[in-house]
């Protein structure tokens, strides 16, 4: 490193900060922005970590020079799983997937979906009952499912295969946990009872992606379902010799689609559910739109525009608690911060987590205040100071997806239900890939009318 470092923690034996890191990583992280600021520097085992915590450096690493920067650990990780997925692709390979899968997310495609979100939440629901608990963990990952498996693979709620996928997934995301251990790509390649579990994982993951890839490629007619695999398999590069993808291409983007839909949707309405149940004022005021906007109805795609608090409530739930509370960049070549001149190699962490409850850009931080999104709010933070869906080329694709999704579903559940934390379960952090309740999230189902 030439010129001075950055501030950071002090690494008291070799293996740097490593145990702090993995024993409580969001807790370390916001300490440390906390203590030194914008730029802070610290090793975590042999790697050298630059957290950066200013919206400016943000949109440099993930927009204006994102070109100089590669995926960090967890994803580089991931690839074992998703393969060359827009996750996990870098480069050429990236940009001609992003072009390729962009039209299945067009408006008119995502909104043709909003009948089979709330559909599935309504079947989903009408197995619960006045008073029942419920890990909403659970419940809210088993509903993402089924609407992941419908809009993505037309598959039945009720489906064998659904349920199959998601246990599958489950097992398979326990690869990150090791994200942050030094060569944890060694792991992978010990026959630990682990390993064993993420490689049969992986397995019938492929049975089925691949089982279904090889049943759409022989069916006759236009082969369009109205699903995300149809349209992967009949999408084509438009700058390039029109050549569609391979049955891996459609793999990888297909199992990459279907685990961020079903991860990222579902942790983030858990937290809203959990948030909901400890500010009674901002529930009654959600209950007061939906009931005013639908009237005893299922929502629909035309009353989203109408739901502006909802959209509000699962906004400021993202901000508190944004599944992806870390993103991870690692440095091809030297680069400025301030007046620190980082080098090649350094992992680049930005933290939604942290930015989102920086007091600069977020008055009473930890206040849930679905208001600091209203269009008549005083202030409006930096672009890049909230950022829970990423954000440059590289950012999530799926966005206007799951904000979909979670204002419907939503909307859907809290017409008649309202959930309350079991009393004295304590909610913990257990921060994998994304921001996860370490106990689940028991809650007690009321039924308001």
């Amino acid at each position: 490193m030439t010129g001075p470092r950055p501030p950071g923690p002090k690494a008291r034996t070799p293996l740097g900060h490593l145990l702090a890191f993995r024993r409580d990583v969001v807790g370390f992280l916001s300490s440390v922005a906390a203590e030194y600021g914008d730029v802070a520097w610290f090793k975590v085992g042999p790697i050298g970590v630059a957290l950066l915590n200013h919206p400016d450096y943000v949109r440099d690493v993930l927009q204006t020079n994102h070109r100089n920067f590669l995926k960090g650990r967890p994803l580089q990780l991931a690839r074992r799983l998703l393969g060359e997925g827009l996750l996990t692709s870098e480069g050429d390979v990236h940009q001609r997937q992003s072009r390729i899968v962009q039209p299945a997310f067009h408006a008119e495609r995502i909104q043709a979906y909003g009948a089979v979100m709330t559909d599935c939440a309504v079947r989903w629901s009408a197995g619960w009952s006045d008073g029942a608990t419920l890990d909403m963990l659970s419940e809210m990952t088993s509903l993402a499912t089924a609407i992941a498996g419908r809009t993505m693979f037309h598959w039945d709620v009720a489906s064998t295969v659904a349920r199959g996928i998601g246990s599958a997934l489950t097992d398979a995301m326990s690869l990150f946990s090791r994200a942050s251990i030094p060569f944890a790509e060694l792991l992978l390649k010990l026959p630990l009872p682990s390993t064993r579990r993420f490689y049969r994982a992986k397995a019938r993951l492929d049975a089925v992606i691949y089982g279904l890839i090889a049943e759409r490629r022989h069916e006759t007619g236009d082969g369009d379902r109205g699903d995300l695999l149809s349209m992967l398999l009949l999408a084509h590069d438009p700058q390039g010799n029109g050549v569609g993808m391979t049955d891996t291409q459609v793999r990888d983007e297909a199992l990459t689609l279907f685990l961020t839909a079903l991860d990222t949707t579902s942790l983030a309405l858990t937290w809203t559910w959990y948030l909901l149940s400890q500010h009674p004022t901002v529930e009654g005021e959600l209950h007061g739109e939906i009931d005013r906007v639908l009237r005893d109805r299922v929502p629909t795609i035309a009353d989203i525009e109408r739901l502006d608090y909802t959209r509000m409530v699962f906004s400021e739930a993202m901000r508190l608690y944004p599944p992806i509370y870390a993103i991870a960049r690692q440095a091809i070549a030297p680069f400025a911060v301030g007046p620190y001149t980082l080098p090649a190699g350094t992992l680049v962490l930005l933290s939604p987590y942290v930015m989102h409850r920086d007091p600069r850009y977020y008055p009473d931080p930890g206040r849930f205040d679905p208001q600091r999104w209203s269009a008549q709010a005083t202030s409006r933070p930096p672009k890049f100071a909230y950022f829970p869906f990423g954000g440059g080329p590289r950012g999530c694709i799926g966005q206007s997806y799951a904000m979909q999704e979670a204002v419907l579903v939503l909307a859907t559940l809290a017409r008649h239900w309202r959930m309350r934390l079991v009393p004295g379960h304590h909610v913990a952090f257990e921060p994998l890939i994304n921001l996860r309740p370490k106990h689940g999230m028991p809650m007690v189902l009321e039924r308001r009318r």
